[in-house]
């Protein structure tokens, strides 16, 4: 049987090939920064989501090895059995403090925060209403549910609107959102949505991975941007991103939300817990978060300079409240060409085109970092100007 599923995976990956859609790993050969090494070569990259910088931060990785000395190197075992320390509901704790919330929950990854969310608290009689472009795990985390489904497009209110009105004779209600969508940079108009929400009894669940540690005066998301701290029902995030770019997921909110997700969630009930040096190094992060809001302005200040100066030399970027630029280039073969030429200029960058973004809609999505400086972004800049004049000639 093999032979033949192997024929067949062959053509498949022979088609994904074809359509310029095969997935490259590019291997870095050291911590991963602002700065890398590629080939033996120095690069920038701008194609992290390491927002904050903290990555390799001294202080992150100095407070990992004190856990793993203090507490062992893994857990060997799921919460509920005996997979639990003093450390992950100190950094529970954490989160709900930095967050604003009642309680919090600790996953693997975020993936599986989103994907044993819906399950434990929904059933057929319930609706959920999620915008168009939330990221994959929220999706897959809606299909395992059975409740009604509802989409409204990208931040439309008035879809919103429309889907609510029609959700109304289910008896539960969530509308579920990025606080970040990852290809536009757009942070999501949660006012408008708490709004909604509480015009047609609907609760509202925010994924802060992309705006965690970086939308809002101290990073604290979208919930601070829109002065709506601890009035959100549910919120999921990473420390896979802005928060040292390491591993583990969350969902924090409601107590009685929490509660229930402890007994229920399924990949917080079978999956090992986090290794402690990894729940370490998240205490140590928020506590510096809570320390000095440095990062957090230099990496507001970074974005600004890079969006002012692209603009200013002619480039289309979209608007963003985020860490996110998305360098618009409309034609999928020349975002291809652009990612590819400025890699050789020694920038890390990705093209995104059709399925990915819609068709016509394809970009270069540059990720700015407070471990970038200006002479980092002025040479990214150059890099795209000189890639302009060979591609387009201008």
């Amino acid at each position: 049987m093999y032979t033949k599923f192997q024929q067949h995976l062959q053509k498949e990956l022979a088609d994904i090939e074809a359509a310029g859609l095969y997935k490259h790993e590019r291997i870095i050969e050291s911590p991963q920064g602002a700065e890398i090494m590629v080939k033996g070569k120095k690069c920038l990259n701008f194609c992290a989501n390491n927002y904050l910088g903290l990555a390799d931060n001294p202080e992150l990785i100095e407070a990992a090895k004190k856990g793993m000395d203090a507490r062992g190197y893994g857990m060997a075992s799921v919460r509920f059995i005996c997979g639990c320390q003093d450390l992950h509901k100190q950094l529970e704790k954490k989160i709900a403090e930095f967050f604003g919330t009642e309680d919090t929950i600790l996953y693997a990854a975020c993936f599986d925060a989103n994907g044993g969310v819906f399950e434990p608290l929904l059933t057929d009689e319930d609706a959920i209403i999620s915008d168009a472009l939330n990221h994959a795990s929220i999706i897959d985390g809606v299909r395992l549910c059975k409740a009604q489904r509802y989409r409204y497009a990208n931040a439309d209110m008035a879809d919103l609107e429309e889907q609510l009105k029609a959700a109304q004779k289910n008896r539960f209600r969530i509308i579920v959102t990025d606080g970040v969508f990852s290809m536009d940079g757009n942070v999501c108009p949660l006012d408008k949505i708490y709004e909604l929400a509480n015009k047609y009894d609907a609760m509202v669940m925010v994924d802060e991975s992309h705006s965690a540690g970086v939308v809002g005066k101290t990073g604290r998301g979208v919930t601070e941007r829109y002065n709506l701290r601890g009035k959100i029902e549910i919120l999921t995030g990473t420390l896979g991103k802005a928060f040292g770019g390491a591993m583990g997921g969350f969902t924090t909110g409601k107590k009685e939300i929490i509660d229930m997700l402890r007994q229920r969630s399924r990949p917080y009930l079978f999956s090992n817990s986090m290794a402690p040096g990894l729940v370490a190094a998240g205490i140590r992060m928020f506590e510096m978060m809570s320390e000095t809001n440095t990062l957090q302005d230099k990496l507001h200040e970074n974005t600004d300079y890079f969006l002012r100066r692209m603009k200013e030399e002619g480039f289309d970027c979209k608007p963003s409240e985020s860490a996110i630029c998305a360098v618009m280039i409309y034609d999928a073969a020349k975002s291809q060409q652009y990612a590819a030429k400025m890699q050789e200029e020694g920038i890390f960058v990705t093209g995104f085109y059709y399925p990915v973004v819609p068709k016509g809609q394809a970009r270069i999505r540059v990720q700015i970092s407070a471990a970038h400086e200006h002479e980092h972004l002025d040479k990214c800049i150059e890099a795209f100007k000189k890639v302009r004049k060979e591609i387009e000639g201008c």
